[in-house]
């Protein structure tokens, strides 16, 4: 393992190894750390960046780690701020190709340096214990669209939730419905994605989340 510096953080420049594999009986999680996809921007709406900074504090008051993308930009800087500020353990993971791209948060607890945008969704699914998306662009959707992925294929045994802020996600909400209904979706794979308007509420559904594998 090799020690870089990121701003004032330390980067642990790790390889990832292969996400968990299948747990053979049903059981409650324990749920220590979660893993939030958002948004690097702020959005076009106020309730966005409040909504992060909400879930940076609640985390913070559980006393449950936030693992994110590493940036301090957009609602996921929002995020990490309010959840340090309040006390709380904040890992970000970077990629290298997008480090120069992206601006490293330089307070973190942890940021963790990696070879590949396919090693930074390992790394952070390998760290989390459960995983919650708020709004965000095609970064966003694509971490925690292959995070339902390995979930429907049965790679991982962890929660997966949306908040929906403000709507935002209720047009993706049809879709999925809509892939059900023509048969592309399984109704039991379309109920892995839990829902929920209140972050207090879904972190709760999530921490009493069972599998049934």
């Amino acid at each position: 393992m090799s020690i870089g510096s990121c701003g004032t953080a330390t980067l642990l420049c790790v390889r990832t190894r292969v996400v968990c594999g299948l747990v053979t009986s049903s059981k409650q999680i324990e749920m220590r750390s979660l893993c939030v996809f958002c948004g690097s921007n702020l959005g076009a709406r106020d309730t966005y960046r409040a909504a992060a900074e909400g879930v940076g504090r609640e985390l913070a008051s559980r006393g449950l780690r936030l693992v994110y993308g590493g940036t301090s930009v957009g609602l996921m800087g929002a995020m990490a701020d309010a959840s340090l500020a309040a006390g709380g353990k904040v890992v970000g993971v970077l990629a290298r190709v997008v480090a120069d791209r992206e601006i490293a948060h330089p307070g973190l607890t942890e940021c963790h340096l990696v070879d590949s945008m396919h090693e930074r969704k390992a790394k952070m699914a390998d760290l989390a214990d459960a995983f919650l998306a708020l709004p965000g662009g095609y970064g966003t959707l694509d971490e925690m669209f292959e995070t339902l992925t390995w979930s429907q294929l049965g790679l991982q045994r962890k929660p997966c939730a949306f908040l929906n802020v403000a709507g935002y996600f209720d047009p993706l909400f049809r879709f999925l419905d809509a892939a059900v209904k023509e048969r592309f979706v399984r109704p039991e794979h379309r109920a892995i994605a839990l829902t929920g308007t209140d972050a207090v509420a879904l972190l709760d559904s999530l921490a009493a989340w069972h599998s049934d594998g």
